[in-house]
């Protein structure tokens, strides 16, 4: 099956329904702009863009899909390319367009290319935004030096939700736990040694590696407070299993807290990303 096909099919089985409103791939296109535009991801993402960029006008969304990242920038006021490989209405460039002309936004341009294969100028754009596509490469080092040539010096880069794994057998466990990838066999992963290596390699500068539970925009749908509850339950498992071993010492005050400094991590907190197959990361990098 194509992506194409792989989305209508999951758009008429039950099953499938939460994934089809979470991941944005309902058939009413400007329903899943509506609800990217009020994601706490996208309101991360213009935090950052603020951050580091905020003098930007210009945006290349490369592997823009079904246009959620792109139409929401333009809509921002930003001067928007977007940059989609696949023709198709239902995630591709034709999906764009109906959104372009749905908006009436004459500050969205839209090319159908792979990102190895972009034909702009150099140092064309304020911002390069990749979102969950740097993982599809045919060719990373090539897909991340194109990138990075068509930005501005000083340019921000924005990777977005990219797919990492940490050996091949990570990744086998990832792609078998993929629940789409049995139906068009085109998932794919990197390690952070490949990423970090192809943004280098291209001549940007990373300022942040965002692991998973780094931030919001890697773990959504998740919030805030579904993490704390995470911690929550994890601290809770973990003061019983240390009272029934700690026996008469665990009614002492501070017994507990002082265990934690001795004996945990500081990032353990029940936040395991190990757990979690193909755990996404973003980068945040500017161009030398």
């Amino acid at each position: 099956m194509t992506w194409e096909e792989t989305i209508q099919m999951i758009r008429t089985k039950p099953e499938y329904e939460d994934l089809v409103r979470l991941a944005y791939f309902e058939a009413e296109l400007p329903l899943n702009v509506t609800r990217f535009q009020k994601s706490d991801e996208f309101k991360e993402t213009l935090k950052i863009i603020s951050q580091f960029h905020p003098k930007a006008e210009t945006i290349l969304d490369i592997g823009s899909g079904n246009g959620i990242s792109a139409v929401s920038f333009a809509l921002e006021g930003y001067n928007v390319t977007a940059v989609e490989p696949d023709s198709s209405n239902t995630v591709g460039a034709g999906a764009i367009r109906e959104l372009k002309a749905h908006y009436k936004l004459d500050s969205l341009q839209i090319f159908e290319s792979l990102a190895e294969d972009i034909d702009f100028p150099d140092s064309s754009f304020d911002i390069v935004y990749i979102r969950q596509a740097m993982h599809h490469a045919h060719d990373l080092e090539c897909f991340l030096k194109e990138s990075v040539r068509v930005l501005k010096p000083g340019g921000l880069l924005l990777t977005i939700r990219d797919h990492v794994i940490y050996n091949q057998k990570d990744k086998e466990w990832f792609l078998e736990n993929h629940p789409l990838q049995k139906f068009y066999q085109g998932e794919n992963a990197f390690t952070t040694i490949e990423y970090r290596s192809a943004i280098q390699k291209a001549g940007a500068t990373i300022i942040k590696e965002l692991k998973y539970f780094d931030n919001v925009i890697n773990y959504f749908p998740l919030n805030c407070d579904d993490l704390e509850k995470l911690k929550y339950e994890f601290d809770l498992k973990q003061r019983t299993r240390f009272n029934r071993k700690a026996g008469f010492l665990s009614k002492m005050p501070f017994t507990y807290e002082f265990y934690k400094l001795l004996f945990r991590k500081p990032s353990s907190l029940g936040l395991d990303e190990t757990k979690v197959p193909g755990r996404m990361y973003s980068y945040i990098a500017l161009k030398k």
